[in-house]
């Protein structure tokens, strides 16, 4: 029978706290997910069905990521009202005033036809089980860029906000992204007292499940006008050449690889007074099939921007501007003399960007001693490049750990402290380029973007060509990242011990790699940083991941860190130059010998069965 082939597939356990009852009742609401169980149940699919009902996602500091489909482990109107329950009861146990101040819920365009699964839909359904508390919900009538959510949460006063959404994931995939009052992503403990209240709300309100009353109620707003207004106000501050936008003869391709950013980033263009980019036709509007490239995420590079090049091609354009489907993100590419397309690493975006907004505000900024109340940021495994940038000029530089999470967080202390947050960015394409939004924002960025491009035109310079001259006055930072597969937890463990045990003592790390000296190492797994007096790390640890980073002698850095999501063992590394040593092939050189040395000595790809990135 259909309980006991679920019951079957599912542990007793877990049938107890999470299972047949409550599905039962989802049963009778969301037909579609109830038909996917049949089939499974008819087809006999047990190893289907358990990985469906065997164990509940985990609610982590980046909320919930999942495929859309039946069951505890997937993102499905059950598990969604399930989540909002314990997120809305762990609110009311820390705001007095959650009733007054309310929530912001916000969507993407992502749906999944076989499980009747979408964005709307579990936006909906959070909004039902917040105002049947009683809490205000301010929820967009249609799709928004995720940064409208924490731009909502700081311009609104609320308590916090919802994010539907799973960025450039897989087609399949939805995510649940959480912000705090502050206006940035949650951090710990929130995280852990959030997945502690779902777990003890499992079973559904009754009026959890009334999208139609809870969609007139009185307490629900759409904060859609307002904020559409508000947020491109706030990002004029940063437009600082309006004539030269008007003039401007660029000509700049956008896509928004089928996601939500097409309408934002030619609203963003309109307030810098910059002309609209030309649209690629087959990706400009939202389709949650993804159907011209096969993973929705620009920092793929060429194949993804394949349309865009062509279209460029036709209109004679030299740049192209890409966001990924929640457009928190934007890559970046530039026809070079040669009729080559170069897309820019995350990297160099970064170094672009922080310059750009850098010379800005000097230019705005006549007081020689405002500099000492400036700070940029960005991640551990991101470029160093501000870093040398802050040194030369006199700012503040700081690193927060992986996630732009940190990074809101740090911000908001920074500004909370009267300080100037002006840039913040990390390698994945991420980029923070103003304090009204506390998390990656690829619309601002897009237009500031298009604004830096329109000015340099007017130098004969190009990005490329302005790339160089930072390298030159503040040293180059050439970077080399890259993956290794492994799916055995036990090898990964032994990989990373075996490099603080080195000498066969404890904390004994190499003091080389191959030809190569190390000056300093960190460890951010157990809290050792060989750099502090006390060897305790500044920065947060987490005994969960694994994560260290060796300095070099030679100007190099490299950063070895697992994946939170993926079966991966990650690198980043970076050769940081000092200004004058401008020989770009013997620094690559160099930065490949040192990258080959730690894959064979620290990695040992062949003797731990990694397998390599795919090409």
């Amino acid at each position: 029978s259909y309980d006991n082939c679920v019951r079957a597939a599912c542990s007793v356990t877990h049938y107890k706290a999470n299972g047949l009852s409550m599905w039962h009742v989802f049963i009778s609401q969301n037909l579609k997910t109830a038909s996917m169980v049949r089939d499974m149940v008819k087809e006999g699919a047990v190893e289907a069905l358990k990985k469906c009902f065997s164990s509940r996602m985990e609610f982590g500091t980046a909320g919930l990521r999942a495929a859309m489909g039946p069951g505890i482990s997937c993102m499905n109107d059950l598990t969604i009202i399930q989540t909002t329950q314990g997120f809305c009861r762990y609110l009311e146990e820390n705001f007095g005033n959650l009733k007054e101040r309310g929530v912001v819920i916000g969507y993407d365009a992502r749906a999944h036809p076989p499980s009747g699964g979408s964005s709307k839909r579990f936006s909906s359904l959070a909004a039902a089980v917040f105002i049947s508390r009683g809490v205000p919900v301010h929820l967009f009538s249609d799709i928004t860029p995720t940064p409208f959510v924490p731009f909502t949460v700081s311009h609104l006063g609320l308590c916090a906000g919802i994010m539907v959404t799973a960025s450039h994931n897989p087609k399949q995939d939805n995510g649940y992204k959480v912000y705090w009052e502050n206006g940035a992503q949650i951090v710990s403990p929130h995280d852990k007292g959030i997945a502690t209240a779902i777990e003890e709300n499992l079973e559904p309100w009754p009026e959890s499940w009334n999208i139609e009353e809870a969609l007139k109620s009185p307490l629900l707003k759409d904060p859609y006008q307002d904020i559409h207004a508000q947020y491109f106000k706030a990002i004029q501050k940063h437009c600082h050449h309006r004539d030269i936008n008007k003039s401007s003869e660029v000509k700049i391709v956008h896509t928004s690889v089928h996601g939500v950013g097409h309408a934002f980033v030619q609203s963003a263009f309109k307030a810098f007074d910059l002309h609209p980019p030309y649209a690629v036709e087959e990706q400009k509007d939202p389709d949650p099939e993804f159907p011209t490239v096969k993973y929705p995420n620009p920092e793929e590079g060429e194949g993804v921007l394949t349309l865009s090049f062509a279209l460029a091609e036709r209109e004679g354009a030299a740049f192209v501007l890409a966001n990924d489907p929640d457009a928190d993100r934007l890559a970046i590419a530039e026809k070079q003399q040669s009729g080559q397309w170069r897309v820019f690493s995350g990297n160099e975006l970064g170094a672009l960007l922080g310059w750009w907004m850098f010379r800005c505000w000097k230019q705005q900024n006549s007081d020689k001693d405002a500099v000492k109340s400036l700070y940029m940021l960005s991640s551990t495994v991101s470029s160093k490049i501000l870093r040398a940038i802050a040194l030369k000029e006199g700012f503040h530089f700081e690193e927060t750990l992986t996630g732009f999470k940190w990074m809101g967080n740090r911000a908001r202390d920074l500004l909370d402290q009267g300080k100037t947050v002006l840039f913040a960015f990390e390698e994945a394409i991420g980029y923070m380029c103003s304090p009204s939004v506390l998390d990656k924002d690829g619309v601002s960025a897009a237009a500031i973007a298009g604004e830096m491009i329109s000015y340099l035109a007017t130098k004969k310079t190009i990005l490329s060509q302005q790339l160089t001259a930072i390298y030159d006055e503040y040293g180059y930072h050439i970077s080399k990242n890259s993956y290794f597969i492994c799916h055995d937890q036990d090898v990964i463990r032994s990989l990373f011990e075996r490099l603080r045990n080195y000498s066969g003592q404890k904390d004994s790390y190499p003091t080389e790699c191959g030809r190569f000296s190390i000056s300093a190492v960190r460890d951010l797994t157990t809290g050792y940083d060989s750099n502090q007096p006390n060897n305790k790390a500044v920065l947060p640890t987490s005994s969960s991941s694994q994560m260290i980073t060796f300095t070099f002698s030679n100007g190099g850095v490299a950063t070895m860190r697992t994946s939170g999501t993926e079966p991966k063992i990650k690198y980043y590394t970076e050769l940081c130059a000092a200004p004058g040593n401008s020989d770009v092939t013997q620094l690559k050189k160099e930065l490949d010998d040192l990258v080959d040395a730690i894959v064979e000595n620290f990695f040992e790809p062949e003797k731990n069965k990694l397998q390599p990135k795919p090409e």
